[in-house]
């Protein structure tokens, strides 16, 4: 069982053991040979990762939404995350939630014994979830009090559950449905699992929003067709979108993008379907927003 005593990412890397010493090339490049085994640490978890993936998918699909639970670091990755959804694929800012122990103020700022708490996070999916959901419990050591009590909380009112850790045999492992497990190895620093363990949660994290949206067509081919036009970067990127899948004229993608109020879908439908905007949009709306959905209908 992985504990305090054993777990790998409190233990300390023989490869820095006089770090102190080192140059300013000799620490960063260190530290670069250790991210570089991080991928292939996660391509064995990729079976693991992969249904995870489709319970996501089929949650939402249902109506369900998708929480994250974690402290410290692996915390603020899920808040990260699930924050980058909204502006990335168009999804309601509710969709994929972030939880952290001890509440927004720990994004910035140690908050004591939160993570220490299992009741607190216990309460937290009792304040947040419902039995259509999913919640997945980010914890580097596998056994953070804070989502392991999440974790059976959530387990108790019936959704589903995943644990993402990176030491073997975890505590997290025994008490969700899905376990992914990363063990990269003693940190650069010692316990610094904002480093290796950071990294591989973050590439898992990035692969679970990222498929699941392509797998409920938030993706077109490999375009954010639901990317949300909010700043001029962004209305631009819309512009190129429906350039690129209709082969109008930039003049006339700007025009498109203005009559369907940013929504490159609905401009794309509009153009390639010759409708009005409230037809695409109801035609959207019938495929819960499902944009591969209706150009394969459109096809048949």
């Amino acid at each position: 069982m992985s504990d305090e005593n054993n777990a790998k990412t409190e233990m300390r890397n023989a490869k820095s053991e006089h770090l102190h010493q080192f140059s300013t090339l000799e620490i960063i490049e260190l530290m670069n040979e250790e991210d570089a085994s991080v991928a292939g640490v996660v391509k064995i978890a990729l079976p693991q990762v992969e249904k995870v993936i489709d319970e996501v998918v089929g949650v939402i699909r249902n109506g369900g939404k998708l929480y994250y639970f974690g402290a410290g670091t692996s915390g603020r990755l899920g808040v990260l995350d699930a924050s980058e959804c909204p502006p990335t694929f168009g999804v309601a800012a509710d969709l994929v939630n972030g939880i952290i122990a001890g509440g927004d103020r720990a994004l910035r700022y140690p908050i004591e014994g939160a993570e220490d708490s299992r009741e607190l996070g216990a309460e937290d999916v009792r304040k947040h979830m419902s039995e259509r959901d999913m919640a997945i419990g980010l914890a580097a050591s596998g056994r953070t009090p804070y989502v392991l009590g999440a974790m059976e909380a959530a387990n108790e009112i019936g959704a589903k559950t995943a644990g993402i850790s990176c030491n073997t045999s975890a505590l997290l492992s025994k008490i969700v449905t899905y376990a992914i497990e990363l063990p990269v190895g003693p940190e650069v620093v010692t316990g610094s699992t904002r480093l290796k363990a950071g990294t591989a949660q973050k590439m898992v994290l990035n692969m679970i929003t990222t498929a699941s949206m392509v797998k409920l067509g938030k993706v077109y081919r490999n375009l954010m067709v639901n990317v949300q036009a909010s700043n001029e970067k962004l209305r631009k990127r819309t512009v190129s979108i429906i350039q690129e899948l209709t082969g109008v004229s930039k003049g006339e993608a700007a025009r498109y993008s203005e009559q369907a109020e940013g929504d490159a879908r609905v401009a794309v439908l509009m153009i390639l379907l010759k409708l009005d905007g409230e037809r695409a949009r109801q035609m959207l709306e019938e495929k819960c927003g499902d944009f591969v959905a209706v150009m394969e209908e459109d096809r048949g």
